[in-house]
């Protein structure tokens, strides 16, 4: 019997079909989708945007966030948020400047700034895990913590002067094509943290906590010890991003990274991991990842100003948040036309006008200078 006929007598299509319907239901062929299309009309806007080697350059300057994406997906799944990523960046990143300006070995001096990016991300696990405060105060309140500890350290001025051995880490390119060497620092971190996540114990228990922390903990999940870890992890991947950013600039300043949570955490939830924890995958964040950074250097080619592409990626966490309802709604209740679907319809419709008028109107100014 096939689907056809399950539907014409009434009853449901067989289960190979429907997991067939299931698997291309997936929110990650959307991302793949919206790939394609931004591609598509980046390469019809400008003729460089499909260079190999722009491409290639493009990609260096999206790896700190992507190297932060990683464990924000472990947090996110659980339930929990992590607010000071891009101020534990800076901070460690200005240790390194500093230790650096003192006469302190580069790589003992990196050693140091990931060393504080493991007990900056202790702190926020302590608080979070013993003492129960919730994550997003936490980390709000070390958001603002940790960038003053940037600024304690290194004041107005900028570390500069790294040897070309470190500044490798984030300037170095390998082969003919000139694959950035962060991109294969990237890809080494994605692949650990995507088997971890979906094929070992812990990886299951992020998504039993993210379900219900209670029923978690009645299993006998360690539910304190693994949000005391993925913190850790967290500001451990911050403290290498905040490295990676300062070979690639080859200098450090107390600002650097400011604004980038936003950015970490869209691509995220962008990528499919729910907001409210226990579901997504880590391909699904990092598909958000290259779109995001498609998008940002598509813009950049066309003049978009950068305050635009703000603009771009904030109404992209709100894509993120209905869009994934929308899809829900529409595989749960097949055939049946729901007003709060049409409501969410309408909104994401008047979004997208309202950023194709936007984006064209930032143009106009800037190319007819």
């Amino acid at each position: 019997m096939n689907a056809a006929t399950d539907e014409r007598n009434g009853t449901k299509p067989t289960r190979p079909t429907r997991q067939l319907a299931d698997f291309f239901l997936r929110w990650e062929w959307l991302l793949i989708a919206l790939i394609a299309v931004v591609v598509l009309v980046n390469s019809q806007l400008s003729p460089f945007f499909l260079n190999t080697r722009n491409l290639m350059r493009a990609t260096s300057d999206f790896m700190e966030m992507g190297l932060m994406i990683l464990p924000m997906a472990f947090i996110i799944i659980t339930g929990n948020i992590d607010l000071s990523v891009a101020s534990m960046m800076a901070m460690c990143a200005s240790l390194l400047g500093y230790l650096h300006i003192q006469g302190v070995n580069i790589w003992v001096a990196a050693a140091a700034a990931l060393l504080l990016g493991v007990l900056g991300g202790a702190l926020n696990g302590f608080l979070v895990a013993r003492i129960k405060l919730p994550s997003l105060v936490v980390t709000l309140g070390t958001y603002a913590f940790y960038r003053g500890i940037a600024y304690a350290l290194l004041g107005d001025q900028a570390a500069t002067g790294y040897p070309s051995s470190f500044t490798f880490l984030g300037q170095g390119t390998l082969g003919e094509i000139r694959l950035p060497f962060s991109a294969v620092l990237f890809l080494f971190f994605a692949i650990i943290f995507g088997l971890v996540l979906h094929k070992t114990t812990f990886g299951r228990y992020l998504y039993a906590i993210g379900n219900s922390e209670d029923a978690a903990r009645y299993s006998g999940v360690p539910v304190a010890r693994i949000k005391m870890a993925i913190f850790m992890l967290s500001g451990f991947m911050a403290a290498l991003a905040g490295i990676v950013i300062a070979a690639r600039f080859g200098s450090t300043r107390p600002d650097v990274g400011t604004g980038l949570e936003l950015s970490v955490i869209t691509a995220t939830v962008l990528g499919g991991i729910n907001i409210f924890g226990g579901s997504g995958t880590m391909i699904g964040a990092i598909l958000a990842l290259v779109l995001i950074g498609l998008m940002r250097f598509g813009m950049g080619l066309v003049n978009v100003q950068g305050q635009v592409q703000s603009i771009a990626v904030g109404l992209l966490l709100i894509f993120s948040i209905l869009l994934p309802n929308a899809a829900r709604q529409i595989s749960q209740r097949r055939g049946q036309v729901q007003l709060s679907g049409v409501v969410t319809a309408v909104i994401l419709l008047a979004l997208i006008a309202f950023f194709i008028w936007f984006f064209f109107w930032s143009r106009v100014p800037i190319l007819n200078q």
